[in-house]
């Protein structure tokens, strides 16, 4: 069969098995492989290629394994072609192990519940190059995206904002469909998790954990930038307020 290039989805899982076998690569021969090989095959990330037996088989998942662990900066020896996403993830692991390891967790625990293979593909789930680059990986995102969809939880978070007899704004730049678009507007706001599934895992979302935003800022929270797909609201209002004052010292 062609090959077929590893996501950063499939490398976070191998990663992590490699990590929690003191980065040391993992033999064909051991069970943990193949339960990972019978895994990666069931991730709907590669549609009818999945079907083949040669796919992501033991052997193929014991050779990233090795790649993995020879890309690790202790590795005495050759380093085996595993690529740049492969360094990148081995990276990622080592800056943020803690983060990583949540984001595999909350990975095996949606493949295993069947939700993620429930959830149709978002049509903002990729950077706009088209790349799969976020830190943890496309289907964390997709499902992240499909739950702020909801329309039931965005309508009782709005709900929730006008008992306290707050406005129905951005909260990041305050902007209000209403006050621009009049009734066509009124009411109407997207909503964002504040901590994304990586951290918070698959537990029910609850109001407390959303947001209000307009479709820019809200966008500026999930772009793919530096290797994160996540910002929260306030990190959004930092970026915007660096902006105005470097504007407001070059004026002056």
């Amino acid at each position: 069969m062609a090959q077929i290039s590893w996501v950063r989805d499939e490398l976070l899982l191998a990663c992590a098995l490699v990590m929690e076998n003191g980065w040391r690569e993992l033999r064909q021969s051991d069970l943990r492989v193949w339960e990972l090989s019978d895994l990666l095959r069931s991730l709907p990330l590669h549609g009818d290629a999945a079907r083949d037996q040669r796919f992501r088989s033991p052997n193929s998942v014991s050779r990233k394994t090795t790649d993995i662990a020879t890309a690790h900066p202790d590795h005495v020896g050759p380093a085996t072609k595993g690529g740049r996403p492969t360094r990148e993830v081995v990276s990622d692991f080592l800056t943020h192990p803690a983060e990583m390891l949540a984001a595999t967790r909350a990975l095996r625990d949606g493949i295993a519940s069947g939700e993620l293979h429930r959830i149709p593909v978002q049509p903002d789930e990729a950077d706009d190059d088209g790349g799969q680059g976020a830190r943890e990986g496309r289907l964390l995102l997709r499902w992240a995206l499909h739950r702020e969809r909801d329309r039931g939880l965005r309508n009782k978070k709005i709900r929730q904002v006008q008992r306290l007899n707050l406005p129905v704004r951005c909260e990041v730049c305050t902007f209000d469909f209403g006050l621009t678009y009049g009734p066509l507007g009124a009411d109407y706001v997207e909503v964002h998790h504040v901590t994304p599934l990586h951290i918070t895992g698959s537990r029910e979302t609850r109001l407390e954990d959303l947001a209000l935003l307009c479709a820019n800022c809200h966008r500026m929270c999930h772009r793919n930038y530096k290797g994160q797909s996540w910002r929260t609201p306030d990190a959004v209002r930092a970026e915007m307020r660096s902006v105005t004052s470097r504007a407001a010292a070059c004026a002056s």
